[in-house]
């Protein structure tokens, strides 16, 4: 097998295809054959499988925890940016946060943050809350927290450092913010103040699987995840997630987004510029 380049017959691809959906979730259109080569081409080199179709019998063994880990890892998109699409976060500190903040009454204040990625927008929920407090004080007495979740384990390990090169600060974040929320840490890069890191939780999981550890949320950020999966997995997320909402509690995706047919379970709420959604 060439060092840089493996190469897949249409049987193996469509064997993987189906690996990574039941383990994932995630839908591989055929045109995405070289995204396979490119992403598992080193996995492939190192352990030495001479083929795509052998690495997909390997993940099928007992044992094969950590392997199984390895490719989900290399081939989940992690594409982040800092207040991503802005109106999310105006509408959280506009019009939710000022909502919960009147009548959350000796309750903790909880935000999940679903495919987080590298924390990009676990934190800027944090500096959000952060902001709304410093202008609003004595909201919150409870304290708030922020769960934040992925099924990339590697991506995890880098949000819980909570520090970011300059290249990646630049996306989205402004300097006004940087001077805020960051202190310069080691070599390069900057790190995010204790404040707005401690209020966030890291672990990992599985969309497809339980969501049983993350308790009862007020407001669920799921955004840009959606899309890549198959309509009738994306009806079970969202049913799930619904379970996680308490009444009355909101849902937050991305541009391209909807709940679908779910219209039984969330209402649309209009915010100009922008759609929510409400559980029922």
């Amino acid at each position: 097998m060439n060092a840089h380049k493996i190469t897949i017959t249409e049987q193996e691809f469509d064997r993987f295809c189906l690996f990574l959906e039941q383990a994932c979730g995630i839908l591989l259109a055929k045109h995405k054959q070289y995204l396979v080569e490119s992403r598992l081409s080193k996995i492939l080199i190192d352990g030495q499988y001479g083929s795509l179709g052998r690495l997909v019998d390997s993940l099928s063994l007992p044992g094969k925890s950590h392997l199984k880990e390895q490719v989900i890892n290399a081939m989940t998109t992690n594409e982040t940016l800092w207040f991503r699409d802005i109106h999310p976060y105006e509408i959280l500190k506009g019009k939710l946060l000022p909502e919960l903040a009147s009548s959350l009454s000796g309750q903790r204040l909880k935000i999940w943050s679903a495919a987080c990625s590298t924390g990009q927008e676990p934190y800027s929920i944090s500096m959000i809350l952060d902001e709304f407090k410093s202008e609003n004080p004595g909201v919150f007495s409870y304290g708030e927290e922020v769960v934040a979740t992925d099924i990339c384990t590697r991506v995890l390990e880098q949000a819980r450092q909570a520090e970011y090169e300059m290249l990646a600060l630049g996306r989205g974040l402004s300097q006004d913010r940087l001077k805020t929320f960051f202190e310069p840490g080691k070599s390069e890069a900057w790190s995010l103040k204790p404040q707005i890191k401690n209020r966030v939780r890291f672990r990992e999981l599985n969309l497809l699987g339980s969501y049983v550890g993350i308790g009862s949320c007020d407001i669920v950020f799921c955004r840009n995840v959606l899309i890549y999966f198959s309509t009738e997995r994306k009806r079970e997320i969202l049913q799930k997630i619904h379970k996680t909402l308490k009444p009355g509690g909101y849902l937050l995706l991305g541009a391209s987004e909807s709940v679908a047919e779910l219209n039984d379970l969330f209402e649309m709420v209009h915010c100009r510029p922008g759609i929510i959604y409400k559980a029922k």
